[in-house]
Protein backbone atom coordinates (compact mmCIF):
# COMPACT_ATOMS: atom_id res chain seq x y z
CA UNK A 1 0.00 0.00 0.00
CA UNK A 2 1.37 3.46 -0.89
CA UNK A 3 0.44 6.77 0.98
CA UNK A 4 1.65 9.38 -0.70
CA UNK A 5 1.47 13.04 1.48
CA UNK A 6 0.46 15.51 -0.57
CA UNK A 7 1.46 14.14 -3.84
CA UNK A 8 -0.27 17.06 -5.62
CA UNK A 9 1.00 15.22 -9.46
CA UNK A 10 -0.93 12.42 -8.18
CA UNK A 11 -4.16 13.53 -7.10
CA UNK A 12 -6.42 14.71 -9.27
CA UNK A 13 -8.36 17.54 -7.96
CA UNK A 14 -11.59 17.53 -6.30
CA UNK A 15 -13.89 19.64 -4.26
CA UNK A 16 -13.85 17.27 -1.62
CA UNK A 17 -10.69 17.28 0.65
CA UNK A 18 -11.69 13.79 2.25
CA UNK A 19 -11.93 11.69 -1.05
CA UNK A 20 -8.96 12.96 -3.25
CA UNK A 21 -8.68 11.53 -6.25
CA UNK A 22 -5.66 9.37 -7.88
CA UNK A 23 -5.08 10.49 -11.46
CA UNK A 24 -5.07 8.02 -14.49
CA UNK A 25 -1.16 7.71 -14.81
CA UNK A 26 -0.64 7.15 -11.20
CA UNK A 27 -3.52 4.08 -10.58
CA UNK A 28 -2.13 2.46 -13.92
CA UNK A 29 1.18 2.47 -12.17
CA UNK A 30 -0.51 1.03 -8.89
CA UNK A 31 -2.42 -1.46 -10.98
CA UNK A 32 0.67 -2.81 -12.38
CA UNK A 33 2.39 -3.38 -9.46
CA UNK A 34 -0.65 -4.80 -7.84
CA UNK A 35 -0.66 -1.97 -4.95
CA UNK A 36 -3.22 0.07 -3.73
CA UNK A 37 -2.72 4.15 -3.49
CA UNK A 38 -4.56 6.11 -0.65
CA UNK A 39 -3.40 9.62 -0.23
CA UNK A 40 -3.35 10.94 2.97
CA UNK A 41 -5.97 13.87 3.49
CA UNK A 42 -4.25 17.73 3.53
CA UNK A 43 -2.87 18.49 6.96
CA UNK A 44 -4.40 15.21 8.75
CA UNK A 45 -1.14 13.75 10.19
CA UNK A 46 -2.69 10.83 11.57
CA UNK A 47 -2.94 9.62 7.89
CA UNK A 48 0.85 10.07 7.27
CA UNK A 49 2.95 6.93 7.99
CA UNK A 50 5.79 6.38 10.35
CA UNK A 51 7.93 6.82 7.70
CA UNK A 52 8.89 10.13 8.48
CA UNK A 53 10.33 9.77 11.46
CA UNK A 54 12.30 6.70 10.45
CA UNK A 55 13.98 8.75 7.47
CA UNK A 56 15.31 11.03 9.97
CA UNK A 57 16.43 8.01 12.46
CA UNK A 58 18.45 6.34 9.58
CA UNK A 59 19.83 9.45 8.12
CA UNK A 60 20.98 10.22 11.73
CA UNK A 61 22.27 7.16 12.62
CA UNK A 62 24.62 6.78 9.33
CA UNK A 63 25.33 10.33 9.35
CA UNK A 64 26.55 10.25 12.85
CA UNK A 65 28.85 7.12 12.39
CA UNK A 66 30.54 7.98 9.26
CA UNK A 67 30.74 11.81 9.88
CA UNK A 68 34.49 11.80 10.32
CA UNK A 69 35.40 9.14 7.82
CA UNK A 70 36.86 10.80 3.77
CA UNK A 71 35.27 8.82 1.05
CA UNK A 72 37.46 8.89 -2.18
CA UNK A 73 34.83 7.41 -4.72
CA UNK A 74 30.56 7.00 -4.48
CA UNK A 75 31.06 3.26 -4.46
CA UNK A 76 33.61 3.44 -0.89
CA UNK A 77 30.17 5.61 0.52
CA UNK A 78 27.78 3.78 -0.63
CA UNK A 79 29.67 0.21 0.42
CA UNK A 80 29.87 1.97 3.77
CA UNK A 81 26.61 3.01 3.99
CA UNK A 82 24.85 -0.13 3.30
CA UNK A 83 27.25 -1.67 6.42
CA UNK A 84 25.76 0.62 8.92
CA UNK A 85 22.28 0.64 7.59
CA UNK A 86 22.58 -3.79 8.19
CA UNK A 87 24.18 -2.63 11.46
CA UNK A 88 20.98 -0.05 12.00
CA UNK A 89 18.66 -2.61 10.95
CA UNK A 90 20.01 -5.73 13.29
CA UNK A 91 20.36 -3.81 16.30
CA UNK A 92 17.91 -4.78 18.99
CA UNK A 93 14.56 -1.89 19.50
CA UNK A 94 15.07 -0.44 22.96
CA UNK A 95 11.47 -0.42 24.62
CA UNK A 96 10.04 -3.88 22.81
CA UNK A 97 11.64 -7.01 21.61
CA UNK A 98 13.38 -7.53 18.25
CA UNK A 99 15.01 -5.52 15.54
CA UNK A 100 13.97 -3.84 12.13
CA UNK A 101 15.49 -6.16 10.43
CA UNK A 102 13.17 -9.31 12.73
CA UNK A 103 10.11 -7.15 12.44
CA UNK A 104 10.01 -6.64 8.84
CA UNK A 105 11.11 -11.22 8.20
CA UNK A 106 7.80 -11.43 10.34
CA UNK A 107 5.82 -8.88 9.83
CA UNK A 108 6.29 -7.71 6.27
CA UNK A 109 8.08 -10.07 4.44
CA UNK A 110 5.32 -13.27 3.98
CA UNK A 111 3.14 -10.36 1.96
CA UNK A 112 6.00 -9.11 -0.39
CA UNK A 113 5.34 -10.43 -4.21
CA UNK A 114 7.66 -10.28 -6.71
CA UNK A 115 8.14 -7.35 -9.31
CA UNK A 116 6.50 -7.69 -13.06
CA UNK A 117 9.53 -8.75 -15.25
CA UNK A 118 9.52 -5.34 -16.65
CA UNK A 119 9.52 -1.86 -15.35
CA UNK A 120 6.08 0.39 -15.65
CA UNK A 121 5.98 1.96 -19.20
CA UNK A 122 4.32 5.62 -18.56
CA UNK A 123 1.10 6.41 -20.81
CA UNK A 124 0.54 9.09 -22.59
CA UNK A 125 -3.24 10.28 -22.41
CA UNK A 126 -4.78 12.94 -25.72
CA UNK A 127 -8.09 13.42 -26.63
CA UNK A 128 -8.86 13.63 -29.97
CA UNK A 129 -11.83 13.80 -32.15
CA UNK A 130 -13.19 11.83 -35.18
CA UNK A 131 -12.92 13.46 -38.45
CA UNK A 132 -15.37 13.29 -40.99
CA UNK A 133 -13.41 10.90 -42.50
CA UNK A 134 -12.67 8.30 -39.18
CA UNK A 135 -8.95 9.73 -39.14
CA UNK A 136 -7.64 10.32 -35.94
CA UNK A 137 -4.15 12.93 -35.87
CA UNK A 138 -1.72 12.17 -33.17
CA UNK A 139 1.23 14.36 -33.29
CA UNK A 140 2.98 13.65 -36.40
CA UNK A 141 0.93 10.38 -37.19
CA UNK A 142 -2.61 9.68 -38.65
CA UNK A 143 -4.55 7.07 -37.20
CA UNK A 144 -7.00 5.41 -38.70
Amino acid sequence: MLIPDNLKTGVDKTNDWYTPKINKTYYEMAEYYDTAVLPARVKAPKDKPGVEGSVNVVTNWITAAIRNEKFFALEELNREIQIQLEKLNHKPFQKKDGSRHSVYLADEKPFLTPLPPAPYELSQWKKATVQFNYHIKCEASHLI
